[in-house]
């Protein structure tokens, strides 16, 4: 079977449903210009049943999409359009996990503590699926994101509401700044290519390999590190007490998706250092019941109820919640703390809502207060350090005037995948952690105790190079402030600069680059977008993904809204949908009151990019017309502010999409390039228009009532159509 000339990605949660009423129209328009338009399944629930084939019928088995589309990012076909899907956290998995059982799907549980051979094979290829494990096999380039001019000139008309921010704030950010991860890493340049294992040595001198055959080409930059537990601990338990002394709220900011198994297990220590005296007295209780505190506070009450001592550790548990700060909250109505599950609070998206509060979090009175910000790790977190010392300083940023950082980030080839990856440790006992290449040579080595964590990262040359010359690119189209956000006394850092730097030598263009630590860049480029100006931030991998968050989140008011386009490196394109995560709680909206606000405005950047880069690469001149349609919809829904409600009741996702077909529809008809286009759009475009009291008001009569979409993880097809395509009017003349 051919490949589609499109590929459409099926994810999750809200844009997933969001999809089923986006995606008929998208095929019917693109028919007409000869487009072909498929999908491909990337979703949590269809990862989970393409993993495990064996265990089920062959009307459950499905094919390993992602490989597939992994193989197809690597060849100049690609043109992908990226939607955003769950990065799950054990909780997460889980739960998909037994939804599927419960429909059916004959599927091993997920081994919390496998102990045989069959449980570690079966826990291995969970594993794969944890955490951002689809991102890494899809971003076979490097990423240019960016608000699109509409967007930004709409944000700037119609300024979102920015919190007030005081002078004399508490709300600060902690972090450890010793024996963690920045403070402890090693990393070298490799000069030729070589493998590598990862191994263990005991105090006893006996040796236990973690990880062996590992590849690296030449001039692969090979980081290694590790934070210390016990540090750690006495860390959070200093926090604690400190938030407590000052009257805020404790809130705890770790990314337990993306680093997917380092950033669980400082999610975990959390939870024990906010409940020791609870962990001091019923240890041994806890453990027996399968309390884990690396799947959050709600899971371990949960355990709790099943143990004979429930009462008294549950009395105990209160008892400590008494006696400790108030936590940050994730739902204060339904007592959901910032401890309760680790892929409730995600730090990218959650430390700049707090900064577009005024430096506001939710107490568990429904209040807002100050927060201690806690963020163990100190690689980034001057960054929102200063994002805060700067409102302080300035006051709030302002929408309606603030200019715009872009950036470029460098992920092709999984580079700089931190915790993402099956070189990352919970060290079993104290010794020496090493890597020892091919040779023999010892590329780096560490002190370690029993429970500190230990990760290496990599990344290689072709992509450093290539994500160097799409910064010069973008600066030459942009001709405004760029910075490499690179710190030189940082390890990693120093490396990555020994090929920026003659690399911009070479292109002549030094001059026109800063290169500043993270501190500083996040000040300079405060101070250039309250001047209404342009920064380029030039990010490693992590940094791209939070100041893809930050800024945005501060300009637009989101950042599901961005224009992010992905050059693949051999060729092709992949067009990803902003960077607003999967929206949990728009589902939970849904399912209670039928209407969906999630905004789709990034799937339309994606979509009119996606079909000129079609145009572009095989000559398909009413694609590049349909491309440039979908531009002029997208401007039509932000002038007339068709974009979905908050509120039950109100124009939601639905009339978004279909005001988004009319306006489309309209652009191709009035268009003068395509005759065949416009005689086929004109009728459309007059059915549409002529059909819009009736339209929207079978959305209107759908809402305020549950709605039924089969499952949350995979719903039935048709349960969703039914509910996300209500109006056959619309359905009818889509086609």
């Amino acid at each position: 079977m051919d490949t589609p000339d499109i590929i459409y990605t099926k994810v999750d949660e809200a844009p997933e449903l969001a999809s089923a009423s986006f995606l008929p129209i998208i095929q019917s328009f693109a028919a007409a210009a000869g487009v072909s338009v498929g999908t491909k399944d990337i979703s949590l629930a269809g990862r989970i049943i393409a993993a495990f084939p064996e265990a089920l019928t062959e009307s459950q088995r499905q094919s390993d999409d992602l490989a597939e589309l992994g193989k197809l990012v690597k060849t100049p076909e690609a043109n992908v359009i990226k939607l955003p899907n769950i990065s799950a956290s054990v909780p997460q998995l889980v739960a998909a996990v037994t939804e599927l059982q419960e429909k059916g799907y004959a599927l091993p549980d997920y081994p919390e503590a496998p102990e045989t051979a069959d449980e570690k094979a079966i826990r291995a290829r969970y594993d794969a699926i944890k955490g951002s494990a689809v991102n890494p096999v899809l971003r076979e380039g490097n990423s240019d994101r960016r608000a699109a001019a509409a967007v930004k000139n709409f944000a700037q008309a119609n300024p979102h509401r920015m919190g007030a921010w005081s002078a004399d704030s508490k709300t600060h950010v902690s972090t450890m700044g010793a024996n963690d991860f920045r403070s402890n890493e090693k990393s070298a340049t490799l000069s030729e290519a070589t493998t590598a294992k990862i191994e263990l040595v005991g105090a006893d001198g006996s040796v236990t390999v973690l990880k062996e055959g590992i590849e690296y080409p030449a001039g692969t930059v090979v980081d290694a590190t590790f934070m210390s537990a016990k540090a750690l601990g006495a860390f959070l338990e200093k926090e604690v007490a400190k938030t407590k002394e000052a009257g805020i709220l404790f809130s705890l900011h770790l990314k337990a998706t993306m680093m997917k198994v380092s950033d669980p297990i400082l999610f975990g220590h959390a939870v024990k250092a906010f409940l020791k005296p609870v962990f001091a007295a019923f240890g041994d209780d806890l453990e027996a019941c399968g309390a884990n505190p690396n799947s959050g506070l709600g899971a371990v009450l949960e355990a709790v109820e099943t143990s004979p001592k429930s009462a008294e550790i549950l009395a105990a548990i209160e008892a400590a919640m008494a006696d400790n700060p108030p936590l940050y909250m994730v739902n204060s109505d339904k007592g959901i703390t910032n401890l309760h599950v680790p892929s409730d609070v995600i730090i990218d998206a959650s430390m700049p809502a707090l900064i577009r509060a005024g430096g506001k979090g939710w107490g568990p009175e429904g209040a807002e207060a100050d927060c201690n910000c806690v963020i163990p790790d100190s690689s980034y977190a001057s960054v929102y350090a200063e994002a805060i010392q700067n409102c302080k300083e300035n006051g709030a940023l302002d929408p309606s005037t603030a200019g715009t950082v872009q950036n470029v980030g460098l992920m092709a080839q999984k580079a700089e995948e931190y915790g993402s990856h099956p070189t990352t440790f919970e060290i079993p006992a104290d010794g020496t952690v090493r890597m020892v290449l091919a040779n023999g040579d010892v590329l780096h080595e560490h002190a370690v105790e029993a429970g500190d964590i230990w990760r290496s990262a990599s990344t290689r040359q072709a992509p450093i190079e290539d994500w160097v010359q799409l910064a010069i690119d973008r600066q030459a189209l942009e001709n405004c402030e760029a910075i490499f956000w690179l710190d030189e006394t940082r390890a990693h850092d120093a490396e990555l600069l020994k090929y920026v730097r003659p690399l911009l030598e070479k292109a002549g263009v030094a001059g026109k680059f800063k290169i500043l630590n993270p501190q500083e860049a996040t000040k300079v480029s405060f101070t250039t977008i309250r001047a209404g100006k342009t920064s380029i931030a030039v990010t490693g991998n992590v940094l791209r993904d939070y100041l893809t968050d930050l800024f945005p989140i501060l300009e637009l008011g989101t950042s599901a809204k961005m224009l992010s386009i992905v050059k693949l490196m051999n060729g092709g394109g992949l067009f990803e949908t902003g960077a607003g995560g999967s929206a949990p709680k728009h589902v939970q909206q849904l399912m209670e009151e039928n209407h969906l606000r999630w905004d789709s405005l990034g799937e339309f950047c994606a979509l009119g990019e996606s079909l000129k880069y079609l145009a572009q690469v095989k000559g398909n001149a009413k694609a590049k017309v349909l491309g440039e349609a979908v531009d002029a919809a997208t401007q039509g829904i932000l002038d007339n502010n068709k974009s979905p409600s908050r509120k039950v009741g109100e124009p939601d996702n639905r009339d978004s999409h279909f005001y988004f077909a009319l306006y489309w529809a309209q652009a191709l008809a009035a268009q003068t390039s395509d005759a065949d286009l416009a005689a086929h759009f004109t009728p459309i475009a007059q059915a549409l228009a002529e059909n819009e009291a009736a339209i929207t008001a079978d959305f209107a009569a759908v809402q305020g009532r549950a709605a039924d979409t089969g499952g949350y993880f995979r719903g039935d097809a048709a349960k969703t159509a039914a509910v996300m395509r209500p109006s056959e009017t619309l359905n009818s003349i889509i086609g």
